[in-house]
């Protein structure tokens, strides 16, 4: 057993699928496997922070590629995209609320005496951690610009 259970999770997804003959879902589960074993390789090591992160990546990575390709009408390719989306989404932690959020960047602002625009930075960087693999980062990084502004 690893010290990774997303990792160990997926693995056993991939057992699932295989199984099942679930040809989306198999691939899919073998992408994110095959980029945290790349992870793993690289950094020398892999936990379950990291590997949120990565899977985090790939979710955005899919729903910038969805909204690309149904503004070009190719709702083949978007279709695809979104039932890799569905599979990633299973491994992650259950979504945060904006009111969640929001009361997570207003305690960072407290805790880091962020004034103003300039402290964005300061202040993303104490919600990130705690929000990784939990919210879209772009709804983050709205909510710290409204409540700095």
């Amino acid at each position: 057993m690893s010290e990774c259970k997303v990792k160990d999770q997926l693995a056993a997804a991939m057992k699932d699928a295989m199984r099942a003959r679930e040809k989306v879902r198999l691939g899919t589960i073998r992408m994110a496997l095959a980029e945290l074993k790349r992870i793993e390789i690289d950094e020398k090591s892999l936990d379950d922070t990291r590997a949120l992160a990565a899977l985090d990546k790939m979710a955005k990575q899919r729903r910038d590629a969805i909204t690309q390709f149904e503004s070009a009408g190719r709702t083949d390719l978007s279709d695809t995209e979104k039932a890799e989306l569905v599979v990633i989404k299973e491994f992650l932690p259950e979504q945060l609320s904006s009111d969640k959020i929001t009361q997570l960047v207003n305690d960072a602002i407290a805790s880091s005496g962020a004034e103003g625009m300039r402290d964005m930075g300061k202040v993303m960087g104490l919600v990130k951690p705690q929000v990784q693999g939990r919210a879209d980062m772009n709804q983050v990084s709205q909510i710290v610009k409204q409540q700095l502004a």
